[in-house]
């Protein structure tokens, strides 16, 4: 794959080599800062990774990190290790929804790969990558059940996943339209999701791709359905530690070259269009909204 954006960023960081050297007796060692400098000095990057953001970024049966938003995790540690010139090993790091921003925020870890929403409240304590995917909040119930919209929630227990947009999203909707609903908050999506199965609530409100996951993984088309329109909008990316100029350099020229490349869309038909490894698939094509934006990520860069 090529990686212009890695090499500008490597000709302005790291001139030690050809026209400095012959300038000078010995090379000027390059000045890194921020999380290029943590790596390059500890030999290692930190993932922070979701245990059941299907197919962002979930465990396999062998409990190791996999998903849609790991591989391009993976492609940015690739352009990180060429950077500062050594080959970094990947740590994990566990997170939930409540705790992925202080995660990026302590510096406990260096990129939270997850399905992460990218909006003005977040970006004053942390940065984002490029969007990777748009979604938006939806509810899934179980088939046979009368609520088929949010209009039809009076009375009715909805259970969120605790710290994400969906959260705030039904809060909102509560208000602006004098629905009164309880609002069950659970610890992960897959407890959520459990939640429904079991009958504690009659709705889980989420982002609508992880609840086409979670039925796609847990086997259970036929079961439940997604229903009703859109209740917000939902863009995603990376997080990575706010105010780090030359880590955000090279995370925006990855993903150019990833989408210039087209290695974005090969990950998404990988995820979303072919078999999980659980032997399921979601099935979902690449919506208009993200194949524009993958296509002006590739655009050259002015």
């Amino acid at each position: 794959m090529k990686r212009p954006a890695a090499a500008l960023l490597a000709t302005l960081l790291l001139a030690v080599a050809g026209g400095v050297a012959a300038q000078s007796e010995s090379p000027v060692p390059a000045e890194l800062t921020g999380t290029l400098a943590k790596a390059r000095s500890a030999g290692a990057v930190t993932i922070a990774y979701r245990e059941s953001s299907i197919p962002f970024s979930y465990l396999s049966a062998n409990g190791q990190p996999i998903g849609y938003s790991i591989e391009l995790c993976r492609k940015i540690v690739e352009a990180l290790s060429e950077q500062v010139g050594r080959e970094l090993e990947i740590k994990w790091l566990a997170v939930t929804s409540e705790s992925r921003i202080d995660a990026i925020a302590s510096g406990r870890a260096d990129l939270e790969c997850g399905s992460t929403t990218n909006n003005l409240e977040r970006q004053k304590r942390v940065g984002f990558s490029p969007t990777m995917f748009v979604s938006g909040t939806k509810l899934m119930v179980k088939n046979g059940s009368p609520v088929k919209s949010f209009r039809e929630l009076a009375g009715r227990t909805v259970v969120v996943t605790a710290g994400t947009t969906n959260e705030q999203t039904m809060k909102e909707i509560a208000k602006k339209f004098g629905i009164d609903f309880k609002l069950l908050v659970s610890r992960d999506h897959a407890e959520s999701f459990a939640k429904v199965a079991e009958g504690a609530a009659d709705a889980f409100a989420t982002d609508d791709v992880l609840l086409y996951g979670l039925i796609a993984q847990n086997k259970a088309r036929g079961k439940f359905r997604v229903i009703g329109e859109f209740l917000s909008y939902d863009p995603y990316g990376i997080m990575y530690r706010k105010g780090d100029a030359q880590f955000a350099a090279l995370v925006n020229g990855t993903f150019h070259d990833l989408a210039e490349d087209g290695e974005i869309e090969r990950q998404y038909k990988r995820w979303f269009l072919q078999r999980l490894p659980s032997g399921a698939s979601i099935d979902l094509p690449m919506s208009p909204q993200l194949e524009n934006i993958v296509r002006a990520m590739a655009a050259k860069p002015e």
